[in-house]
């Protein structure tokens, strides 16, 4: 079967799912009100995320080889999705979401999906894992499932953020020779972005947890399904690359916290969304720009790919530094840059 009828089809259900998952979450209440830490004024539905779900599973379970993997992978991404319905109706306390989270991670780690080495930058042999491979594969996907959670603060933010990552993904793994990973993230990728009609500004529905858990943890687990078993030495790099707006966006967040002596789960409105919005982007163009960022970094992946190993570690080099560079003069790092335009309100954002 082609690549192109999988994703037509994955395109089609995510657009004709999601009003009636729309009219499902008002149905159960499972509404983002307004309150007094956000500034939309009316109540929105939430539980989008099902839509991206219910589309990705279907095309992958009626156009793919049914393999333990996937089965594993499936079997993963209920635990989250049931945990993200479960906050999105009711709410769900932080130590209960991890607990689904570890055991996502078990029910891929347990049908053969986990990083078991890891290239040496020093060697040609690879170096092996061994007891430790499950714990940091846990670690991985715990640590993406809740990252691109954490840049979910705009319309569109987190599904258009996953689908250019996921699309990259699945680039990547065609070229290394890992077709089926391949297809199953360009699916992914067609599914979060098919849901941006209804959730890109002014948004009709929100994804909510049900989709920003699912999109990481999809995203974690698809890239230790491809990008990670690559056996160069950037492979160490390429997820991190890949997904560098919600690594490096937590990763500054903690680093700020610790910086200003503030507790390292403390909410704050300096990520980047928040930061572009204070520098008097509208929302659109603050979304657009971090899209502009996301494309940056997969094309710089793709192209870290089709070089030799010393110039591409030269290009991640320079890309890190391009990075922390922007970050600091956008004050994500702390220090406030100045706004360039006059500030404008949003009465619509929702920022978490």
């Amino acid at each position: 079967m082609n690549t192109w009828f999988p994703m037509a089809l994955a395109l089609t259900l995510v657009l004709l799912l999601t009003p009636p998952v729309r009219q499902l979450a008002i149905r159960l209440n499972a509404m983002d009100a307004p309150d007094k830490r956000k500034v939309h004024k009316i109540a929105m539905p939430r539980m989008g995320g099902l839509a991206i779900f219910l589309s990705f599973w279907i095309t992958a379970m009626a156009t793919q080889p049914i393999t333990r993997e996937l089965l594993g992978f499936f079997i993963g991404s209920c635990f989250i999705v049931v945990s993200g319905i479960w906050d999105d109706m009711k709410g769900i306390k932080p130590s209960m979401k991890i607990l689904f989270q570890v055991a996502g991670a078990a029910a891929v780690i347990a049908t053969g999906t986990k990083v078991t080495f890891i290239t040496n930058l020093f060697a040609g042999s690879p170096i092996l894992l061994g007891w430790l491979a499950a714990p940091l594969t846990t670690l991985w996907i715990i640590g993406m499932t809740n990252a691109i959670n954490l840049v979910d603060g705009l319309d569109g933010l987190a599904s258009g953020i996953s689908g250019i990552a996921a699309l990259t993904i699945g680039i990547i793994s065609w070229m290394e020779g890992f077709p089926a990973a391949g297809i199953l993230a360009l699916i992914l990728g067609v599914s979060a972005l098919g849901f941006l009609k209804y959730n890109f500004h002014p948004a009709k529905i929100f994804m909510g947890d049900t989709g920003a858990l699912f999109l990481g943890y999809a995203l974690a687990v698809l890239s230790t399904m491809g990008l990670t078993k690559m056996a160069t030495t950037v492979s160490l790099f390429l997820p991190i690359v890949v997904l560098g707006v919600p690594i490096m966006d937590t990763m500054f967040a903690i680093i700020r916290r610790f910086m200003n002596r503030k507790p390292i789960f403390a909410a704050d409105k300096d990520h980047l969304h928040h930061r572009l919005l204070a520098m008097g982007f509208s929302h659109p163009k603050a979304v657009l720009v971090v899209y502009s960022v996301c494309l940056f970094l997969s094309f710089s992946a793709i192209g870290m790919v089709m070089l030799t190993t010393e110039k591409a570690m030269m290009a991640m080099v320079i890309v890190t530094v391009m990075v922390i560079y922007g970050a600091d003069r956008l004050g994500i790092l702390g220090r406030k840059a100045k706004a360039s335009v006059p500030r404008r309100r949003h009465p619509q954002i929702v920022q978490k």
